[in-house]
């Protein structure tokens, strides 16, 4: 595993584009969307697990040489969840070719509790923070906070004074990049000049240390009383937001599995969450902009936007695609059909868009 974790570092480039051209590929393998193929599923899910783990391998590429640490082979709840995502697939299309289309909604329920508790924990030891790509990316808030409060601190503390001169002898120039410029040569210029002045055997023995000396321990997650202690009635109203995004695909799919995927229940039901955790965050955040404590950082932000993105699958989804988008791509088909090329390109398409709504997981934005 170590040989491969190498080879993985050392052909990033390669490695990117071969996957790229094999996921391209799968979307042209033969049955795709049959009923009763699960062998193009399989290759699909195969190489998406391959992707999650070389990016895995990447991701966590060390900074520095080894000191005599082990890598954690524990793996962490949000590559979980990733394999999960690139398996579920695969799950619904041999569920519905052995079990058929009514008892496949068992196992998609499965699946979609798994991702709930993996969320639910991500949340828990991430202090109740805003969960970004469905719990896939770690939000580290406070990094991101951190690094715009040093840099609106140069700005207006240490270089107040410098700057506005700056800015009446040089209109229209940024000031910040030229300070940033210096910074950044000082900063390499002394860390060049330590370690040419340090000796020998000074960086062995700081070597040394830093194998024996134990790692500086991390602050605790804090519990849910303490959580909703600190931020109050409108903390629980977002956290209560966040866990409704986490639990929205859940309940959709018990709902589906109880009423059809041709009833309007589930699907009114699913939207109505979406818009109201979505709203009770939006909300209190647009109210209390000033408030510390509900700051969003830009990761944050761009979370939001994503979310509201997400509804556009409603489009896809049964019963208003049977009913309405269904209708408008075979109109359109038909209109671009006698255009050379392009009619082609949009045959093809609204072919693949038909045949990846029949997949719940493709269509269900979680």
């Amino acid at each position: 595993m170590e040989a491969y974790k190498r080879w993985v570092r050392r052909n990033r480039d390669y490695v990117h584009s071969l996957e790229s051209l094999a996921n391209g590929l799968t979307w042209l393998l033969p049955e795709r969307f049959s009923e009763s193929e699960i062998g193009p599923e399989a290759v699909t899910s195969i190489l998406g697990i391959f992707t999650t783990v070389n990016e895995h391998i990447l991701d966590t590429t060390p900074t520095q040489p080894q000191t005599g640490r082990v890598e954690s082979s524990s793996l962490p709840f949000s590559l979980c969840i990733t394999l999960l995502k690139d398996l579920e697939t695969l799950v619904e299309v041999a569920a519905q070719q052995f079990y058929g289309e009514e008892k496949k909604w068992n196992f998609i329920a499965i699946t979609e509790s798994v991702k709930v508790l993996l969320r639910l924990a991500i949340l828990r030891n991430s202090g109740y923070k805003m969960l970004l790509h469905g719990g896939e990316s770690i939000n580290d808030k406070s990094n991101s906070d951190d690094v715009d409060s040093h840099r609106n601190g140069l700005l207006s503390n240490s270089g107040q004074q410098g700057v506005s001169g700056f800015l009446k002898n040089h209109p229209g120039q940024d000031p910040w990049n030229l300070e940033g410029r210096a910074l950044s040569a000082l900063t390499r210029f002394g860390e060049n000049a330590r370690t040419v002045a340090e000796p020998t055997w000074l960086r062995r023995v700081q070597h040394q240390q830093g194998i024996m000396e134990p790692p500086t321990p991390v602050a605790g997650t804090p519990s849910l009383s303490t959580f909703l202690t600190e931020k109050g009635i409108p903390g629980g109203l977002c956290l209560t937001g966040e866990v409704m995004f986490i639990l929205r695909p859940l309940i959709y799919v018990l709902l589906i599995r109880k009423y059809g995927a041709q009833s309007w229940f589930p699907w009114l039901t699913s939207l109505a969450i979406d818009l109201v955790g979505n709203g009770i965050i939006s909300f209190l955040t647009t109210l209390r902009h000033n408030s510390k404590d509900f700051h969003l950082s830009n990761l944050e932000k761009n979370e939001l936007k994503r979310r509201k993105l997400l509804w556009a699958l409603y489009l896809m989804r049964d019963p208003f695609f049977a009913k309405y988008t269904r209708q408008r791509l075979d109109a359109t088909q038909k209109l671009l059909e006698p255009v050379p090329i392009i009619g082609l390109l949009t045959e093809k398409l609204v072919e693949l868009l038909v045949g990846a709504q029949t997949r719940y997981t493709y269509m269900s934005g979680s």
